[in-house]
């Protein structure tokens, strides 16, 4: 785990001296399990600086809510770093405007999983490197770390930052991990009867709520598709043509920005499984066009690159 002290000294330091205007991190929330996005604007306000693999948001989601020419500071990890850099690829903010605070990830614990081992009425959650010891109201339980892992990042590659400012913690080792491309081949290798089944049944216990929306930092569009009344993309309702439809638009949409964060499954109230869509889509671009979304803050993706030299004029 990183150094939150030295975390604390940095973010305090940026806002001292003025560097930046407001801070990007975590707060204790009302249960141990849910650490809460926080806007630290000055350096007393990062006494209540928290780090842990309990904070489940990607904080890239919010520098959308902020002006586009605030200066900002935020902690990092590997796939929060890469979705910066989609977001200043997509202009949605100024590299110059950031600075960030880059810790390498060993992965964010899923509460659902915890709650699983331990009940609803948990105390308090201490990790180690390799164990996790969860106390609730029923008693202690010690888990190795690796079962509590939100699923995302059991595929995870890219655990540091890949362009933080100041890196904070040793480098964790890069994998090229098969999980995911095996995720993938797993799904593709059903019958198109059974892909659907598994779509259908995930789909249709959607509830419209749109949280999965909220918590993403690429689904930043002042209105979103399915707000649209006059002309009408989809069915509004919570039926299953309109659940249906939601879920393939958003997947296609994601399409060569998603960093597979799994922000999206983690916020969702259903449960619902979303990451194999996008997951899919991430092994075609990257089997079609070597592409991996935030690697860096200039290689637009494939779907982003059409000009009007391109030979194919579809688009005029």
């Amino acid at each position: 785990m990183p150094d939150i002290e030295a975390i604390k000294s940095e973010a305090k330091r940026l806002l001292s001296e003025g560097m930046v205007e407001v801070m990007l991190a975590f707060k204790a929330g009302e249960t141990p399990l849910h650490p809460q996005p926080a806007f630290f604007r000055t350096p007393d306000d990062v006494d209540e600086l928290v780090y842990s693999s309990l904070n489940q948001n990607n904080l890239a989601t919010y520098l959308t809510r902020l002006p586009k020419e605030s200066k900002v500071s935020m902690v990092v990890r590997g796939c929060e770093n890469r979705s910066v850099n989609a977001l200043v690829v997509e202009k949605q903010k100024s590299r110059d405007n950031l600075y960030l605070i880059g810790v390498p990830c060993e992965g964010i614990l899923d509460w659902r999983k915890i709650v699983a081992k331990a009940g609803e009425a948990v105390k308090s959650v201490n990790e180690s490197e390799q164990e996790v010891m969860v106390e609730s109201r029923s008693g202690y339980y010690l888990v190795e770390r690796k079962e509590l892992l939100h699923d995302s990042c059991m595929r995870c590659s890219h655990p540091n930052p890949v362009s933080a400012d100041i890196l904070i913690g040793e480098p964790l080792a890069e994998s090229d991990s098969n999980l995911a491309r095996e995720a993938v081949e797993e799904f593709e290798a059903l019958s198109v009867k059974e892909r659907y089944a598994w779509f259908r049944k995930e789909a249709e216990r959607c509830i419209r709520c749109y949280a999965c929306r909220e918590a993403c930092p690429m689904c930043y569009c002042t209105e979103c598709f399915v707000d649209h009344i006059e002309p009408r993309w989809t069915e509004s309702g919570a039926t299953p043509a309109g659940m249906q439809a939601w879920h393939i638009v958003r997947a296609f949409h994601q399409t060569g920005r998603c960093t597979s964060c799994g922000a999206c499954e983690r916020a969702c109230p259903m449960d619902i499984k979303m990451t194999y869509l996008t997951e899919k889509l991430n092994h075609d671009m990257k089997e079609k066009y070597n592409f991996e979304t935030g690697l860096d803050a200039q290689t637009k993706p494939p779907f982003a690159t059409v000009t009007l030299d391109d030979k194919n004029r579809f688009m005029v």
